[in-house]
């Protein structure tokens, strides 16, 4: 065991394989998405920033319509998570994008469609609710809920 063994372990399975020589290519690239520039795979970054935007924006409209829930409780949490479901699943159908998607320019293409259709975005959105679809990657940068919708979040600019 040597240094290069450690140093592959630390910087993850993608590393070990490239430092093996086995080339496995850029995010999107099996996707047929170009490397970077408009339509490429959005960053982990700018897609948790949108989401914290969106939740935030939800929170604070539900705060609106719902005053007789307490910020914290459990009845402003699940009429946040009603609204940020409701919001997510209509303009990702409408514009391809949810507000905070279009403030850092990216939004949800469908990869076999032009749009992405009311099924595949209520099935992206609901899993994307349950969280831990949504915390799992494949290669290309796309949560498990974008491989069963058969969508991808790309830049938009």
């Amino acid at each position: 065991m040597d240094r290069r063994d450690i140093s592959t372990w630390v910087s993850g399975p993608r590393e070990a394989l490239e430092v093996s020589g086995i080339d496995i290519g850029y995010r999107g690239e099996r996707l047929g998405l170009p490397q970077s520039g408009p339509s490429s795979i959005a960053g982990l970054g700018r897609r948790l920033i949108a989401l914290f935007i969106d939740w935030i924006s939800c929170a604070i409209i539900g705060q609106l319509l719902f005053p007789q829930f307490p910020y914290g409780t459990q009845g402003s949490a699940l009429v946040t998570l009603g609204i940020f479901a409701i919001v997510k699943c209509v303009f990702t159908i409408l514009g391809g994008a949810s507000f905070g998607q279009r403030l850092l320019g990216i939004r949800v293409i469908s990869l076999s469609r032009p749009m992405v259709d009311p099924l595949r975005a209520a099935l992206r959105t609901i899993l994307l609710c349950l969280v831990v679809p949504a915390a799992i990657w494949d290669r290309d940068g796309r949560g498990l809920h974008d491989r069963a919708a058969g969508t991808a979040v790309v830049r938009s600019r």
